[in-house]
């Protein structure tokens, strides 16, 4: 375990160095021409290849194998989420996410069953780019990673270090290990045919499906994050912090035609 302790710290360093204070509001987009150049590479491949096998397989597989699956690849991540919420000082998290899998694991029938949700017990996802934020480690530039999506440099590095933080990875033997991988694809398979509207409506409908993307991922993950939906939208008519400026509509109940 010490290699991969100093894996993940060499990594959060280069992630401090990499990002940027935390963004309060706006886009941070200076590799915007690769980005895109990126983005229509995804495009190409989920048109080709994740479009149609992800509507196949929610057409071919049962609803109830789908669910199955999904169901199996979230209990195998609970122990990474474990791991973040210690490292994210989240006891209650950690606890959740313990209880989940061993309920799941057990009488869930190796988690295809989720009988802790059954039982009301709830989820506490989270990753080691809410880690990093929870450390201080500022969101950076935004970025579009081949395959994988939209993105931040702090994701990216979660992203990366999520890899080695689930204990599974490393325990499974590699049968096992394989299968685990098969039906997380298998997971994203069937989400991306369950969403297929809502993913086809932004990647070919819309008049920039460059700048949906990142708009609606950033909103997403700062959300996520405690900020509010509306930090990745720039308001041209945001007043900034000139202490001069006096709303007119700061008081609806005014009377405009007040004499002072």
């Amino acid at each position: 375990m010490r290699p991969i302790a100093r894996g993940l710290a060499a990594l959060a360093l280069l992630a401090v160095a990499a990002c940027s204070a935390p963004v309060a509001s706006g886009i941070n987009d200076p590799y915007e021409a690769e980005n895109r150049t990126r983005h229509e590479f995804n495009r190409k491949l989920d048109r080709a290849l994740l479009r149609p096998a992800g509507k196949g397989y929610v057409q071919v597989v049962p609803q109830p194998v789908q669910q199955g699956v999904s169901n199996f690849a979230a209990n195998l991540g609970e122990p990474s989420h474990f791991v973040n919420h210690l490292l994210q000082g989240n006891v209650e998290g950690a606890v959740m996410n313990t209880i989940r899998f061993a309920v799941n694991t057990t009488i869930g029938l190796g988690g295809l069953v989720d009988m802790a949700g059954t039982l009301g017990i709830p989820e506490f996802d989270t990753d080691f780019g809410e880690t990093l934020y929870t450390w201080g480690v500022g969101e950076g530039a935004y970025v579009e990673l081949p395959v994988l999506g939209p993105s931040t440099q702090r994701d990216t590095v979660g992203r990366v270090v999520d890899l080695f933080t689930n204990p599974l990875t490393n325990s499974l033997p590699k049968p096992e290990r394989y299968y685990a991988r098969g039906t997380s694809v298998a997971s994203r398979l069937g989400d991306r045919g369950r969403f297929s509207e809502t993913v086809d409506s932004i990647l070919y409908e819309s008049a920039d499906s460059y700048a949906q993307s990142r708009l609606i991922y950033l909103q997403n993950r700062r959300f996520r994050l405690g900020g509010s939906g509306a930090d990745a939208y720039d308001d041209p008519y945001s007043t900034g912090d000139d202490p001069n400026y006096e709303d007119p509509y700061d008081d609806p109940y005014a009377d405009p035609y007040q004499q002072e």
